[in-house]
């Protein structure tokens, strides 16, 4: 029999001779299981929205995204895009023009991303499952047509039910600036709104789709895009994607860039992997906060069994012993409340997960919270309440062996 262990753990469970000391341990222990649920709750919400907004994102970026490393667009005549197709994990290939342009509706100005897309986009994108008002339709016999987001639907007053019809700028390429008549150098197509879509405030607040020839058109181009757009079939591993992403890569040498979703939008990923540690240091230093109580009740102990400890010392026990007792106790008190924290956190995680009982207030695109348990933030919560509980219960244990100065 370990005789620490044993000692701290008749310690733990004994009657005190001063209940503020079992008051305070309790304290400690329910502080520390309400940290370590609120840790595992609160990164497993993360967890949802995290992936939330990846889905979301999949319905405007593609897998793989084919741009040219200098300059704004190419031709994509090379033999290497015929042996892109032909992959049997490229579910499709979109061809896009994108600029950003000067929009006019019925008396109102602002500005727009326009993306050009042609027939393969219009047939098969995501999008189409988050259209609010109206339909996803670019062309209406040979009139073009185009759909909008909702931040500038909204900015613009653009209804697809109106018959107003989007007026959109840019300056030519090809003709000089002229001071008496300006609008002369600036070219122009009138586009009519067919649907509004809904995917998130940084997308909503300015894109604009339309026919990759009415883009064509204003932007004076004959074949060029500004980008390759490949989907690939679902279920793709990352593996697998990894390896199509070099050997695309390999083919089209130094004059592509190919970018996953992540180089699509590295800063909003970096940003969401930052705020997910933010999030978990500030929760730590919380049950750092809580774990102070450990410290008082452990002190408070220490003072109530000097005795015991000199009993111990004349019966030929180490300090390192009478430390390790103490150590024990506090860490005791520590694990009591990770225990209770991870059972009520796991078990409150996966009734949302799976019944969604707590709703989304107002009108969003989930019902519920989302909400997705991780296994690896289970053990690093697990890993940090363990060690913060420990180092706090070696502090008062080195005064337990602290010896009495002449």
């Amino acid at each position: 029999m370990k005789l620490a262990p044993f000692i701290a753990g008749r310690y733990l469970i004994a009657k005190k001779s001063h209940n503020v000391i079992n008051i305070i341990s309790a304290i400690s222990a329910i502080g520390m299981a309400i940290g370590t649920a609120a840790l595992i709750i609160i990164l497993s919400v993360y967890n949802g929205f995290d992936s939330l907004i990846k889905s979301m994102m999949s319905n405007v970026e593609p897998d793989l995204l084919i741009t040219p490393s200098t300059g704004k667009v190419f031709i994509p005549d090379d033999e290497a895009f015929d042996w892109i197709y032909d992959q049997p994990e490229v579910r499709n290939m979109c061809c896009i023009l994108q600029e950003d342009v000067f929009i006019s509706y019925d008396g109102k100005q602002g500005l727009a991303q326009a993306r050009g897309v042609d027939w393969i986009y219009e047939e098969e994108t995501p999008l189409k499952d988050h259209i609010v008002n109206g339909t996803f339709s670019l062309h209406r016999g040979d009139v073009p047509l185009a759909c909008v987001g909702a931040g500038l639907a909204h900015e613009m007053g653009i209804n697809p039910r109106f018959l107003s019809g989007i007026e959109v700028y840019f300056p030519s390429r090809t003709r000089k600036i002229s001071m008496t008549n300006p609008i002369s150098s600036v070219e122009f197509i009138k586009v009519w709104p067919s649907g509004v879509f809904a995917v998130n405030s940084d997308i909503d607040g300015k894109l604009m789709i339309l026919p990759i020839e009415q883009m064509r058109e204003l932007l004076e181009y004959e074949e060029e895009v500004s980008a390759v757009e490949i989907r690939l079939v679902e279920g793709t591993s990352t593996k697998d994607l990894r390896r199509i992403q070099k050997e695309i890569e390999s083919r089209l040498g130094e004059g592509f860039d190919v970018k996953d979703r992540f180089r699509q939008n590295e800063s909003l990923y970096k940003m969401m992997k930052y705020e997910k540690a933010a999030i978990y240091m500030i929760l730590i230093f919380v049950i750092i906060i809580i774990a102070f109580n450990i410290f008082g009740s452990l002190s408070m102990l220490i003072i109530e069994k000097k005795s015991d400890i000199e009993t111990l010392r004349s019966m030929g026990a180490q300090d390192s012993l009478i430390r390790r007792i103490f150590v024990l106790e506090g860490w005791m008190i520590s694990l009591t409340g990770l225990a209770a924290g991870l059972v009520f956190g796991i078990g409150f995680a996966l009734l949302q997960q799976h019944f969604g009982f707590i709703k989304m207030p107002g009108h969003f695109v989930v019902q519920a919270y989302p909400i997705i348990l991780s296994w690896s933030d289970i053990l690093l919560t697990a890993a940090g309440v363990a060690i913060v509980g420990w180092l706090i219960a070696l502090l008062p244990a080195a005064s337990a062996t602290a010896r009495k100065q002449a």
